[in-house]
């Protein structure tokens, strides 16, 4: 799986950084970013899923 952020609708809640740390992190504005490139390890895969489903403004995408 891949992981992609829309940079528009972010607005810093931090709520994917909290769910997985290991993938997500914040720019110098609070806003997400990834920590990882390319595909997800499949050892994190549930923690990205959970980060997608409590992001307020659905700003996370998994991609296959």
């Amino acid at each position: 799986m891949r992981v992609v952020i829309d940079g528009q609708k972010c607005q810093g809640h931090q709520m994917c950084a909290i769910a997985a740390p290991e993938v997500f992190g914040s720019d110098d504005y609070g806003n997400a970013v990834l920590l990882i490139d390319g595909d997800v390890p499949a050892a994190l895969e549930a923690k990205v899923r959970r980060a997608e489903g409590n992001c307020p403004e659905h700003a996370i995408r998994i991609e296959p």
